[in-house]
């Protein structure tokens, strides 16, 4: 429980000294603790410790995790690839997705979410670095793709996301953070999901709302893959 707590308290202060760096509020970026692969009693422990948003790449182990921990607070991040035969459980369980690529898995969500729940908060991945191993739609594609999401009665389009390639030169979190003030207008983004333990401060200073922190919070993540 220390080391969760203590570990937390870390990264908090990472951020709070990045924000101020950049002549930001500590307050206007969140931390999202990314805790694919690692058990539900680690999750929990950083629940005690004041943790409330938790992100998850494998649907199955994240509906497991869910299903051990019933807090009314946690609010799920689904930050992984989303296959399309995924998308009810995904609609039906989880606060957020990140990955959003395509109309049609939009569409699907938006079609599968629940009447009873408020609208599904969904990202838009850019693959800023145009690298064919990574997920997302070109930056040229955002606009088209946002005009669709945002017509869909079931989701809220929240803003972008992006995993920049590591070692990525601070041009590429320019470049994103241009994109996303360019539609913040049009469309009411108010996030912009991009940094990780290693990049966290660079992103920060270049605008980012929402890190994205798995080893600084819980260790190395374990070797074996879950079900997705």
């Amino acid at each position: 429980m220390r080391a969760i707590d203590d570990n937390l308290q870390a990264v908090r202060q990472r951020i709070s000294s990045a924000a101020a760096a950049a002549g930001r509020a500590p307050l206007d970026v969140t931390l999202l603790a990314v805790s694919k692969t690692h058990p539900a009693a680690l999750v929990e422990q950083a629940l005690q410790a004041g943790q409330r948003a938790f992100g998850e790449n494998y649907v199955q182990e994240a509906l497991e995790k869910m299903d051990a921990l019933t807090e009314n607070s946690i609010e799920w991040h689904l930050i992984g690839p989303l296959q399309s035969n995924k998308t009810r459980l995904v609609a039906e369980r989880f606060d957020w997705v990140h990955g959003i690529d395509s109309e049609k898995v939009a569409r699907r969500l938006s079609e599968q979410r629940p009447a009873g729940l408020p609208p599904l908060n969904v990202l838009i991945q850019v693959n800023v670095s145009g690298e064919a191993s990574k997920g997302g739609v070109a930056a040229d594609k955002v606009f088209s793709l946002s005009e669709s999401i945002h017509k869909l009665p079931r989701l809220k389009l929240r803003g972008l996301m992006a995993v920049p390639e590591p070692g990525a030169s601070v041009v590429r979190y320019r470049q994103l953070k241009s994109l996303y003030e360019k539609l913040k207008g049009e469309f009411g983004f108010d996030t912009l999901s991009v940094g990780m333990s290693d990049d966290m401060e660079t992103a920060i200073a270049e605008g980012s709302t929402m890190v994205r922190v798995g080893t600084a919070i819980f260790g190395a993540r374990r070797k074996i893959r879950p079900a997705a």
